[in-house]
């Protein structure tokens, strides 16, 4: 066959015959020279490509082969046709109907055209008769690879993992507010946010999470848009995670992985990398497998004969004996820390701690208070290892004043336990300073999930300041109307506006009546060692042990 035809009359008419005598669709893959690579049959509605591997042609490039197939009922080029040619970047699939003489009839071609329709990107084509395809086939790969280089260079160039976000919501509000968070983790992570796609349906698929459909069509999207990763807005099972990568064959992951790897990323002491290990490593535990034929093999040789271990079972048990020496390390530093806690209580000093969702300003306002040089960034869980320094008030009084990561919403329980060593220090707080992003819209409900988390961990009776940051950006009189219901305070950490007033609260609350408070449980003047010995059970660490106070 010409090297520059799509298929030629005698191929397609060969086809056709052999399809009308067996009942089956039957098909071939062409290289550039037009020559068959591959032969292969299916039943009467399907037909299913050979394994020809899962790598990709180089950059700017397609794969070099065409898919020609018959079909028997006119429905020309289907779903799977055009996920094959995406996913395996073949230059082009073609079907060729069969009549019911046995002839070749109706053609359809496909080929993925870079820069095309979102919803539809491939150069198509219905004709009635093989004899009508005059498309020079050199030439039009010629024109589309060049298209194809121009937009994989530009991916290469800009080096950053690309993702496409995944979930089902009950309506379009709640997905609106999800993803945005979503975006942000996914931003701090360093990925690129390519694509979003959402399913407004009542319940999680318990297979693929969206519908099989909607999951095609995803995965037809990230191949267009050459996504690397999905990640999925849901906590998944085992079972979906790889009923997903396996439709996609992308990697796939979810909500708490990306929060754990963003963990991973900003842990900087000794505590925060062994806690931050120990979750993956408990997360990760349940989700070993062997599908992979490496992990299914027996050991063998000398002393490792008869029925033995298959490698995932002793991957298991290795996993299992990290997680057990994490576990005692981490419980070691807990105790050191427990003891230093313990001697800042019985100085009589009292403990502010610093709370809120993340990325509502926490970092900035314990700078901007002690003038101290703690990490602050735009983005989630830039702060994980705890803080602590002193604050100094009028009358030569002084407090200890600890920064902690930042919390966020339907944060699973394994995963909460990344939060022990910060959630150490709030159980010796006497006031907690709870900031809001107040130009935040769904700032309610983030203020409700931290009021959540605290009560969940047994913190909610200490007493709280509400602290509006960002007040700047937000209408005055709203900024006002707020801080007043709420008995606390608005404020600008960047701008330092309202800072006086904070402070002046801040010491009302602890200093303003020492007989008051002085058989308080939660007062300065209480017995702190006591107060931890009752909350000891409650906290859970997502770093190291805060610093010593300094100036």
């Amino acid at each position: 066959m010409a090297s520059n035809r799509i298929v030629s009359a005698e191929l397609a008419t060969h086809l056709a015959w052999i399809s009308r005598e067996t009942g089956r669709q039957v098909g071939v893959l062409l290289n550039r020279r037009g020559q068959v690579e591959e032969t292969f049959v299916g039943d009467a509605r399907r037909i299913y490509l050979p394994d020809i591997g899962r790598q990709r042609a180089g950059l700017g490039h397609f794969r070099g082969l065409r898919h020609v197939h018959t079909v028997l009922d006119q429905s020309g080029i289907s779903k799977d046709d055009l996920a094959d040619l995406s996913k395996l970047r073949l230059d082009m699939v073609v079907t060729v109907d069969v009549t019911e003489a046995g002839e070749a009839g109706l053609i359809e071609y496909a080929a993925y055209e870079p820069g095309g329709a979102k919803r539809d990107p491939y150069r198509r084509a219905r004709l009635r008769s093989v004899h009508e395809l005059d498309l020079d086939f050199e030439e039009l790969m010629r024109d589309l690879e060049r298209e194809l280089y121009r937009a994989d260079r530009g991916r290469e160039a800009a080096g950053r993992l690309r993702a496409m976000l995944l979930g089902v919501y009950a309506n379009r509000s709640a997905a609106e507010r999800s993803l945005a968070e979503l975006k942000e983790l996914a931003a701090t992570a360093g990925v690129v946010v390519a694509e979003t796609m959402i399913q407004v349906r009542a319940q999680v698929d318990h297979k693929f999470v969206v519908g099989r459909g909607k999951l095609e069509e995803a995965v037809l999207r990230c191949l267009d848009l050459g996504v690397e990763l999905i990640i999925v807005d849901h906590n998944l099972s085992p079972a979906q995670a790889r009923a997903i990568a396996a439709m996609s064959d992308l990697k796939v992951i979810d909500r708490t992985q990306l929060i754990l790897d963003i963990f991973a990323q900003h842990a900087q002491s000794r505590d925060g990398k062994l806690q931050v290990e120990l979750a993956q490593l408990k997360y990760n535990l349940p989700r070993l497998t062997d599908l992979d034929a490496g992990l299914s093999r027996l050991t063998g040789g000398i002393g490792g004969r008869g029925p033995g271990e298959t490698k995932l079972e002793i991957n298991r048990r290795r996993a299992r004996d990290r997680i057990t020496r994490l576990s005692r390390e981490i419980e070691t530093l807990s105790q050191r820390r427990a003891l230093r806690r313990k001697g800042r209580a019985e100085s009589a000093i009292p403990i502010i701690s610093i709370v809120g969702y993340t990325n509502a300003g926490k970092s900035t306002l314990m700078n901007v208070l002690t003038g101290s040089e703690v990490l602050v960034a735009n983005q989630l869980f830039a702060t994980l290892d705890p803080t602590s320094r002193r604050l100094r008030f009028p009358e030569e009084r002084e407090a200890i004043i600890t920064d902690t990561v930042g919390f966020i919403r339907d944060l699973p329980p394994d995963l909460l336990k990344a939060f022990r060593a910060t959630l150490e220090e709030l159980e010796g707080a006497d006031l907690l300073l709870h900031v809001v992003d107040i130009s935040d819209p769904d700032r309610e409900a983030k203020i409700q999930a931290v009021h959540g988390i605290l009560d969940e961990l047994q913190l909610g009776g200490i007493p709280r300041v509400m602290v509006f940051n960002k007040a700047d950006l937000a209408p005055p009189f709203e900024a006002m109307a707020l801080s007043r219901a709420a008995d606390g305070v608005a404020i600008s950490a960047q701008e330092k506006l309202g800072l006086d007033k904070l402070v002046r609260l801040i010491g009302l609350r602890l200093w303003q009546s020492e007989a008051l408070h002085r058989d308080h449980p939660w007062s300065p003047n209480a017995n702190r060692a006591a107060r931890m010995d009752a909350g000891a059970n409650v906290g859970v660490n997502a770093g190291a042990d805060a610093e010593e106070p300094g100036g």
